[in-house]
């Protein structure tokens, strides 16, 4: 009698960690500065992957750095899958102070990308508001 409550309190108490994980709203950054294209790659797999699992879930790519070759009109050829991912509900921005660094202007950025003054900040900002943090790639 024993194993039988404590194997039906297990399982209410693994529905209720199941349904909670399902009802709690997460929030993830992603951290993109590689120019590696495999990286662009595995990263639009984590996205849809996450998205699997929690199709709610508030997630932001930060993109500075050597990163921005990722979302560079004429030169990636990630703008089908940053399409569908912002259908999504996926944010992708980029940082102005790299693409004034790298001197590219926000009309040779793929539209559907917003900007932030500093993707580091944008980052730590995040993670201080409790965000999870994820670096993109490998």
């Amino acid at each position: 009698m024993k194993i039988k409550v404590a194997l039906m309190l297990a399982l209410s108490m693994a529905a209720a960690i199941n349904s909670f994980s399902q009802e709690k709203v997460h929030n993830v950054v992603f951290h993109l500065s590689t120019p590696d294209t495999l990286a662009y790659r595995a990263l639009t797999k984590q996205l849809d992957n996450v998205l699997k699992v929690w199709p709610k879930a508030n997630i932001e790519v930060v993109i500075h750095n050597k990163g921005l070759g990722f979302v560079i009109k004429g030169k990636s050829h990630f703008e089908p899958e940053i399409d569908v991912l912002v259908n999504k509900g996926v944010k992708f921005v980029v940082c102005e102070n790299s693409l004034q660094q790298q001197k590219l202007t926000k009309e040779q950025i793929f539209t559907k990308a917003s900007f932030v003054p500093a993707g580091l900040v944008e980052i730590i900002e995040k993670q201080e508001a409790g965000w999870s943090y994820i670096k993109a790639g490998f």
